[in-house]
């Protein structure tokens, strides 16, 4: 049995909503501090799904929204090994939010005057405040983004039956 196209992208979208909402829930519950990164994280995962969704209602296009899959999940996989690294290294890291606001800053500063409650960084990003059989949220991320990856290369690689 074969997964049609549309099932495929729409388990994507599913996918990446379902982590979005994961994560704000954990944060909300455990009263954690998400910082600038996490919170690019959470908006990476709302762009996945996005993208998934088109390409659930227009799989005619699935070549460009596998490919703009894959970059925004490779950019989520850069954007929390970098996390990850702050985390594992904060010493000789230059923690987030010091200095001249950069890109990312500033965009999750725009969604967080928009929407506080989903988009709000309040956090430092070498902290792990949460950690689940040994690894933090920004390393589980990596681990998501990567099948996220995944499944966009295969999507752009599969061969559609007709």
């Amino acid at each position: 049995m074969s997964l049609s196209l549309r099932a495929a992208f729409a388990l994507l979208a599913l996918a990446a909503v379902g982590l979005t909402l994961a994560g704000w829930s954990i944060g909300e519950l455990m009263k954690l501090q998400p910082c600038p990164l996490c919170i690019f994280q959470r908006l990476l995962y709302l762009l996945i799904g996005l993208l998934a969704l088109a390409g659930a209602l227009f799989p005619g296009a699935r070549r460009v929204w596998g490919a703009l899959l894959a970059l925004t999940a490779a950019g989520g996989v850069a954007t929390a090994a970098y996390q990850s690294w702050l985390q594992y290294l904060p010493e000789v890291s230059m923690e987030c939010g010091f200095g001249e606001p950069t890109l990312i800053e500033r965009i999750v500063d725009w969604f967080g005057v928009r929407w506080p409650a989903m988009f709000m960084a309040t956090g430092f990003c070498s902290s792990k405040e949460w950690v689940f059989l040994g690894l933090s949220m920004a390393n589980w991320s990596v681990l998501c983004f990567l099948v996220f990856l995944a499944a966009a290369v295969w999507l752009l690689l599969r061969r559609i039956e007709r």
